[in-house]
């Protein structure tokens, strides 16, 4: 099947309203944005440290481990220093106990910071926000329920409130004072691109002029990596062998890959219109150029090719681009055996086995669940700002596998035009085409 004749309203159409109230003639511009990772808590040293090929991952320290408990490392994000933010001072936290708040207010306010968007009371009622998470707060109803058990106390009374997925959206809005449309736009580990891409729906459908968009989680509770573990998901060592070190564990399109390695982190991306972003005075870093959603109606875990190959070639459609037009792929590559080998088939298959060069930024991150797709945005954006394409570290080459991995190191490569690539559990796919301006 072809798409390259295809416009937005062919795979997309909308019945909203009068006619024509999507206006795919609206451009959505990006702002600023900002991220914490296992890689750092301020873009600038995630940046740096991405650069220079190192990786996030660590042993886990979260909880104490047993000798037993079969997930023995993960990317964890460092202490924050909360001193410069009163929003994040104990006693305005003291009830949000979950780390999802403390992670999404910080990338939140950092990224307005940087758009130089000031979200006065004339223009909140047009301030979205989609900001989502995909796993919430489970770690508060986790510690409600061990202690209903071994003290018998009730839970706490934000013990729920923390644990609903969509009150970090709420949390957002309530710092930043948006009163505009709310939505959680949850897609297992697509969030955080979704996120994006129903903001940019938003927009089109002049149902706000700028969206808070992104996603956070925090997963490295206990039945979550066991979890996965049991899925046959999550990174173990082969039996009979010795561990990994855990820099060396997440080894996406590698031949010796042995599945994800759970992490957290946030990401936020402020998207506006063309107008606004003109009428206020403000620099666009990049445009959202193009974007599509598919789902799988297949498995409820292993992707499938002709899903996710279409909604890689409905992306490119949607920005009125043709394959070879795109300069790079920051791809989803989780290290999963099936996974990993399904989205290389797809991009072979869409750019005629001339892919081009493909950034795995989890190699360097782990899988940061739901924001693992926001986050990685942000680095493919930096990427495209600086020249540069990250590496895929850890790389050993699978004769099943030949697309371009940049395994190499750093490359020095111009980019206006790349491929952001999500998918999730459930056949959440989510792809998105980034302009870069100027």
């Amino acid at each position: 099947m072809h798409y390259k004749n295809l416009t937005p309203r062919d795979w997309f159409p909308v019945v909203i309203g009068k006619e024509g109230a999507y206006n795919v003639s609206k451009k959505t511009f990006i702002l600023g944005y900002d991220a914490v990772s296992s890689l750092g808590t301020d873009l600038e040293s995630q940046w740096r440290r991405a650069v220079h090929g190192e990786s996030g991952i660590g042993p886990l320290t979260r909880f104490p481990l047993t000798a037993d408990f079969p997930v023995r490392v993960a990317g964890q994000v460092g202490e924050v220093d909360i001193r410069p933010y009163p929003f994040l001072q104990p006693r305005e936290m003291a009830h949000w106990t979950s780390p999802i708040y403390q992670y999404a207010l910080l990338v939140v306010y950092r990224a307005l910071k940087m758009s130089g968007l000031e979200i006065t009371s004339d223009i909140a009622p047009r301030v979205a926000v989609t900001f989502s998470s995909a796993v919430g707060g489970m770690d508060a109803v986790l510690k409600a329920d061990r202690q209903m058990i071994a003290e018998r106390k009730m839970p706490h009374p934000f013990a729920n409130p923390n644990s609903c997925i969509n009150m970090v959206g709420g949390k957002v809005s309530i710092l930043t004072k948006a009163t505009g449309p709310i939505s959680s736009t949850i897609t297992a580990c697509a969030t955080g691109v979704t996120s994006m891409i129903i903001g940019d729906m938003m927009l089109k459908l002049d149902l706000a002029d700028v969206v808070i968009a992104g996603a956070v989680d925090c997963p490295l509770v206990e039945p979550i990596l066991a979890g996965f573990i049991t899925m046959n998901g999550a990174y173990r060592p082969k039996e009979g062998q010795p561990e990994d070190p855990p820099e060396k564990t997440s080894r996406p399109f590698s031949a010796n890959r042995r599945g994800f390695v759970v992490s957290e982190g946030a990401g936020c991306v402020i998207l506006a219109t063309d107008e606004f972003t003109r009428a206020h005075g403000l620099d666009a870093r990049m445009e959202m150029a193009g974007s599509a959603m598919t789902s799988d109606a297949s498995h409820f875990v292993a992707p499938n090719l002709v899903t996710v190959q279409r909604c890689i070639e409905l992306s490119i459609a949607a920005a009125g681009l043709q394959p070879q037009d795109v300069d790079a792929v920051n791809a989803h590559a989780t290290s999963t055996k099936i996974g990993d080998k399904v989205e290389a088939d797809a991009l072979d298959n869409v750019f005629g086995k001339k892919t081009p060069p493909t950034s795995a930024n989890k190699s360097q991150l782990g899988h940061a669940m739901g924001a693992s797709s926001a986050i990685e945005t942000i680095l493919a954006m930096q990427g495209m700002m600086q020249n540069t394409l990250l590496p895929t570290i850890n790389f050993e080459p699978d004769p099943a596998i030949t697309i371009d991995c940049v395994p190499e190191g750093t490359r020095s490569l111009q980019q206006e035009f790349v491929l952001k690539n999500a998918f999730g559990f459930g056949g959440c796919n989510s792809c998105l085409i980034l302009r870069r301006i100027g």
